[in-house]
């Protein structure tokens, strides 16, 4: 019996290892990238999070606490933040604009709050204004209990679909063997609100008894990257694996993502979580990363300025420190290059606006890709 185990063991192993050394010999140096690299904004520490606003100003988290507003060459510190739990990889999160901030002036923020009657923290998701840098109008849209000391897996990405419903991601905190297959437990899920961060009437859950209302999609192990794919209006995330097994997900209404009954990755320790790559009733990702990179912001290429990037996926890598460009056809990924290696962790990349491409990494700040000419 033992030998059996033994013998189960090693295959499983070598699958991932196979698995590893394929995956990463796929993965292509750009020769000859169609763009040259300028920092505008320096001495950033790690900014988790940035979004533009229609005067061309930017705000910008650092993870620490401090919120950013950056206009006309000057970074101006914005004031009334609310109290942030800093601790592991909880902090000052993601920042994202209304899509129709123009006329409402609503900024939606995630942070790491401790909030509630336990010690530590949990995600939370406030909505406020922006005026003469000082926050106003803080509104407390959604918190995740219940707290933890826990350092892992707050999640934090915030996105906005066709529809004008908020979606946003809490990791499962930790806890992979209680949150994330759990509706009635925050941690472990896609979450979609109204704009105001009332419920939603056909969330999947609504009428499900002991049910977090709130819940779209469940069985995410951390997602750190959650966009809207301008194509299609599709929902998609990203999101870290152990060692191994990173995912990209096209997030689907009441579906179950699988973590940690199926995944692609192992433990740090080497040892399997489990020998189910998939099950019927949980979904498969479009694209899974061996080894893992750790993705973190991602974006779609709209822009006319990067003509031959057109419909290619954008993901930061922390772990190798450079920016992977993904091509698609349909839902599978196709190629993939290296941009930017060892310029650091990449945290957050976003097409602004004017349709230029901007990438921020730690210890170093924000840079915009020029197109050469």
């Amino acid at each position: 019996m033992k030998n059996s185990i033994l013998i189960i063991f090693i295959a499983f192993v070598s699958l991932h290892i196979s698995c590893a050394q394929q995956t990463e010999n796929e993965v292509n140096n750009a020769e000859n990238p169609p763009f040259s690299v300028e920092l505008i904004i320096d001495e950033l520490q790690i900014p988790w999070g940035f979004t533009f606003l229609p005067d061309g100003s930017m705000l910008i988290t650092e993870k620490t606490g401090q919120l950013i507003h950056y206009k006309d060459g000057k970074k101006n510190m914005v004031d009334n933040v609310p109290a942030v739990y800093v601790r592991g990889q909880g902090g000052l999160l993601d920042v994202v604009a209304h899509p129709d901030y123009a006329n409402n002036g609503w900024i939606y923020i995630s942070y790491a709050s401790e909030e509630g009657d336990d010690k530590g923290g949990n995600t939370a998701i406030i909505r406020a204004k922006l005026n003469n840098n000082s926050l106003t109008d803080i509104q407390l849209l959604y918190k995740g209990t219940p707290n933890t000391t826990k350092g892992q897996h707050f999640g934090s990405r915030i996105a906005f679909d066709d529809n004008g419903y908020l979606f946003f991601s809490i990791g499962d905190r930790g806890d992979r063997d209680v949150n994330p297959q759990d509706i009635t437990r925050d941690g472990g899920k896609i979450y979609r609100l109204n704009a105001d961060g009332s419920i939603p009437s056909d969330n999947p859950f609504v009428n499900t008894e002991g049910a977090k209302t709130a819940i779209y999609s469940y069985g995410h192990r951390n997602p750190q990257g959650l966009v809207k794919n301008p194509m299609t209006g599709e929902i998609w995330d990203n999101e870290h694996g152990p060692q191994g097994g990173d995912e990209i997900n096209i997030i689907e209404k009441g579906k179950n993502y699988g973590w940690p009954v199926i995944t692609y990755g192992i433990n740090y320790s080497g040892t399997p979580i489990t020998d189910k790559t998939e099950m019927e009733g949980m979904e498969q990702p479009i694209h899974y990363w061996v080894p893992s990179i750790a993705p973190s912001g991602m974006a779609f290429v709209t822009s006319d300025k990067y003509p031959e990037w057109k419909g290619n996926l954008l993901i930061g890598s922390l772990k190798f420190q450079y920016l992977e460009r993904l091509e698609l056809k349909g839902n599978k990924v196709v190629y993939r290059e290296k941009l930017m290696p060892d310029l650091g962790r990449v945290r957050d990349v976003r097409q602004a606006p004017d349709g230029f491409i901007y990438v921020a990494v730690e210890g170093k700040g924000i840079y915009k890709l020029v197109p050469k000419k």
